[in-house]
């Protein structure tokens, strides 16, 4: 039997954003840092993706906790009409999932409560698992925010940036000619 995919709904804020929470644990900060340090140099600091983020460039600090200890594993790709976004987010349902944008900002939220006990004649077992992730991408110029779509399938978020009419007319192949 086929799964069908479920729709998220997408919540708008227009308030001003809060203040990034620090950094409670960030493993390898040092080593992130002198890696970023050396494609900058490498390559002047060019090498940017479409959100704003420079390649090779990982956020790996949690703040809040997070017991699955690192970011949930995030693609971003951009097609001819849209930006895709997919999160693979094993265990959760889309009741446990949050997506919004503000102020430019698209924010995937993932809170994850898992309790299992078991009592039997000899032993009784108690366990309990609970993690929560924050994910933000700056939306890029020409993103029609009025029309983002969040579905879950499958263990799986796909998040539609669809680009605005300007923005998809705004593209213009140049033709490259032998010298």
């Amino acid at each position: 039997m086929a799964e069908t995919a479920t729709k998220l709904p997408i919540k708008t804020e227009k308030k001003a954003p809060a203040a990034p929470t620090p950094a409670v644990w960030a493993p390898l900060e040092a080593l992130h840092g002198e890696i970023n340090r050396l494609f900058e140099t490498f390559g002047g600091g060019s090498w940017r993706l479409p959100f704003g983020r420079r390649a090779f460039e990982l956020d790996l600090s949690w703040p809040g906790g997070m017991s699955w200890g690192v970011a949930p594993a995030v693609d971003v790709s951009e097609k001819d009409k849209q930006y895709d976004i997919t999160a693979e987010l094993p265990g959760l349902t889309e009741k446990d999932i949050e997506v919004k944008t503000s102020n430019g900002v698209l924010t995937i939220k993932g809170e994850k409560k898992e309790e299992k006990e078991e009592r039997e004649k000899n032993y009784y077992l108690s366990e309990r698992r609970y993690g929560s992730f924050v994910r933000s991408f700056r939306l890029p110029e020409g993103v029609d925010a009025d029309k983002i779509e969040a579905t879950f399938a499958k263990g799986v978020l796909t998040v539609v940036l669809p680009k605005s009419a300007e923005a998809q007319k705004s593209e213009k192949k140049i033709t490259v000619k032998a010298a």
